[in-house]
Formats: C-alpha cells, structure tokens, sequence
C-alpha cells in the first residue's frame, strides 16, 4: 500500500511494527513503565486507506478495538521520514490478545493508516494531541507527550535487534481510553474517527 506525502509524492510501506504500553495514565498514581519498550507487529496485509470499511470473521473474534496511534514512517538510513496516523485495530479475545498477538493484530483491514504522510520538518511530534472518537464520541484523547519512550528511543531500541529501512512503519502507542465508550467493543456500522493534530482525521467504517 503506498500513502500520499503532503508536499508530493507517495510512500510505499513495508514492515509494521507497533509499541504497546508506551502511553503514561494521567490519572494513574504510579507510572508502570516496561524496561523495554513492548514491540508487537502487524501483517502487511492488514493495511487499508483512509475511508475503508473493516470486516472480520465473527466466528474468531467479535471483541475488536481500534487505537490511534502517531505512525513514524521510517526513511532511508533508518532516520524519520514523516508522521501519519495509524488505527491498531485489535482482538480483545483472550486467544489472541493475550498469547497470539500477530494473528489478533493483522486480519485484512486491521491496520487503517493515513489520511498522509507529513514530512518530518513539517510536524514536531514532541506534544501533539491525538484520539479517537466513535460514532462522535469521544473515546481517546491524549498527548505524544505522555509516551513513556520518545521516538528516538523507539528507533533506537528496534535499531539494535532489526534493520529498519525505508517505508517501515511504527505505531508508537496509544493513549489511555475515557468517556461512555471505553469498554465497549466494536459494533455493525460503526464509525471510527481517529485524529492527530496537525495530521488530519482517518476515519473507518465498521461493516
């Protein structure tokens, strides 16, 4: 799948790799952040643009999440390229969220990505505000600022145990959830609108 640059051109992506945990609760009293950052990852084959419609099989999950996530689009020599959004559409089942990460990550759809990519001297991702709302509710809304890693952490960490190369892409964690919605898992007609400062709106439909 390639992704629209903002000043031209488009960005084909790769690999998918996708940090969990790395969001502080503003609320929480204690701070439990890992040693590591947590790297899971999503098949390619779960990517889809902006505007598609997620549909899965019921008969392996019918407890899914989406997350919106601030995606670094890595460059050549493993530096940042651009930012965009990613939506970690996600299994809450026990089966595969809780030992089977990949497979509960990475049916077709699961990875909705754009609307762009902005280039990386045209966004400081530092304190960026970024949620999602559902059917126009409010469900995340945070800053990048409460990660527990940085960017550069993140690049760092996975520099030392893979080769990042241009096109890869990494979703840097998501922020806590809040309001009506919290717990409530995805439904048929859903609307999911995920949303970053100074990026754009990604928006995907529940079918």
């Amino acid at each position: 799948m390639e992704l629209a640059v903002r000043d031209g051109g488009r960005i084909g992506i790769r690999a998918i790799y996708t940090i969990g945990h790395n969001y502080r609760d503003p609320a929480a009293a204690v701070d439990d952040r890992p040693e590591r950052p947590l790297v899971y990852g999503k098949a390619t084959s779960s990517l889809a643009p902006d505007g598609s419609v997620v549909r899965w099989d019921r008969r392996l999950t019918v407890n899914v999440d989406g997350e919106c996530e601030l995606g670094v689009v890595v460059g050549r020599d493993a530096g940042v390229i651009g930012y965009t959004i990613v939506n970690d559409v996600t299994s809450r089942d026990p089966w595969l969220d809780g030992d089977q990460w990949l497979l509960g990550k990475s049916m077709p759809g699961f990875c909705p990505v754009g609307p762009v990519v902005v280039p990386a001297g045209m966004l400081d991702p530092a304190g960026l505000s970024l949620g999602m709302r559902l059917n126009g509710v409010e469900v995340q809304d945070g800053r990048t600022s409460q990660m527990r890693y940085s960017i550069g952490e993140i690049l760092d960490y996975l520099g030392r145990h893979v080769r990042l190369e241009d096109g890869d892409l990494i979703a840097t964690g998501t922020p806590v959830r809040t309001g009506p919605f919290a717990d409530r898992h995805l439904e048929l007609g859903d609307v999911m609108t995920c949303w970053i400062d100074g990026i754009g709106e990604l928006t995907t439909t529940v079918g």
